[in-house]
């Protein structure tokens, strides 16, 4: 089993994107980043949890998740909070996996 807790859009060498579209796809980057060290992929997902910072960011969210996993064979759960530890970071990603091999 893998969980990787509260990815959010940071990497060393890349500026906290402005827009919550550059900042979910860096949460699902760096999440397939922690998938390939453990020779998992996105296909492993058993449960999604994610926080975002507005409403208008839940279909953003949701378009982005659906470029790295298809269908709905997980669990997933979204909350609309009213920040992040970081005042600029609006979308943070919990992730839990199960290998199937």
């Amino acid at each position: 089993m893998l969980f990787a807790s509260g990815q959010l859009a940071f990497r060393r060498t890349i500026p906290l994107p402005e827009d919550a579209e550059a900042q979910a796809v860096l949460c699902f980057t760096n999440i397939k980043a922690i998938f390939g060290e453990a020779n998992m992929t996105f296909a492993d997902v058993v449960r999604f949890t994610a926080f975002v910072t507005d409403r208008a960011y839940f279909p953003v969210y949701g378009a982005v998740r659906s470029r790295y996993v298809s269908g709905n064979a997980f669990a997933s759960t979204l909350v609309i909070v009213s920040g992040l530890h970081e005042g600029r970071v609006q979308s943070q990603v919990e992730v839990t996996a199960v290998a199937t091999n």
